[in-house]
């Protein structure tokens, strides 16, 4: 496949652990040597999965994209709560899960499915007063952010091994899977965190179907070994 970058791409990465979406980029941005380069849809720097990033024309399509519903698989820890809702933050509080049974679980899943409420973490990029409310968070400042309304067209729990939880969640726009993860063991009374997620599609487009970073470092090697080539 043939890639004109400067003159517009949709790119489909898949996220690596730790990296920011902005690292991603970042990277991008550097390797391909195009300015215009952005993405539709941030990911924590915990998850991993599907990142859309759209150079050249195609950077108006961002809203458009990241518009669209998404998916996420994941494992959440019960009985355990952090202030980040992940693994980000240590846990500050623990409790007994060894009464819930797996339709315990199932059932209070199922309650989240439609349109709710949900409020976003403290440690997340909301900005309030024009700063961002995790910048506030990690200096010990007191958060408070308002609900908004999300829609959860599914949240099946798809195996339980002790207190490790694995889901799958298809939701819209702006769904926090961390406020889920910790509302899930809020209503289950014994508090939660998300320790594992992974975005799986976006729309049509499905992680499957995702370049790594090493990819598009070896397309654009190729393309540059080519122009030097074909200028000999």
């Amino acid at each position: 496949m043939q890639y004109d970058f400067a003159a517009g791409e949709i790119l489909l990465i898949n996220k690596p652990l730790d990296w920011t979406s902005f690292d991603v980029v970042k990277k991008v941005r550097n390797t391909i040597r195009v300015k215009k380069v952005g993405h539709a849809g941030t990911l924590d720097p915990l998850a991993t999965g599907l990142l859309i990033l759209c150079t050249g024309k195609f950077t108006k399509r961002i809203d458009e994209i990241q518009g669209q519903e998404k998916e996420y698989t994941g494992i959440i820890r019960l009985g355990e709560t952090t202030p980040s809702y992940d693994r980000e933050t240590e846990v500050t509080e623990t409790k007994d899960i060894s009464h819930l049974t797996e339709d315990d679980i199932k059932a209070a899943a199922q309650t989240f499915v439609g349109t709710i409420d949900q409020i976003p973490p403290i440690y997340s990029a909301v900005q309030i007063d024009g700063k961002r409310a995790y910048d506030l968070a990690r200096k010990g400042k007191e958060v408070e952010l308002k609900s908004r309304s999300v829609t959860i067209q599914a949240f099946d729990i798809t195996s339980i091994n002790g207190p490790e939880v694995t889901f799958k969640v298809i939701c819209s726009k702006g769904t926090y899977i961390r406020s889920l993860a910790h509302d899930l063991g809020q209503k289950l009374g014994v508090g939660g965190h998300l320790s594992k997620l992974e975005r799986t599609r976006i729309g049509e487009y499905k992680l499957e179907d995702a370049l790594t970073i090493e990819d598009i470092i070896a397309i654009r090697k190729k393309q540059l070994e080519e122009t030097d080539g074909s200028n000999s």
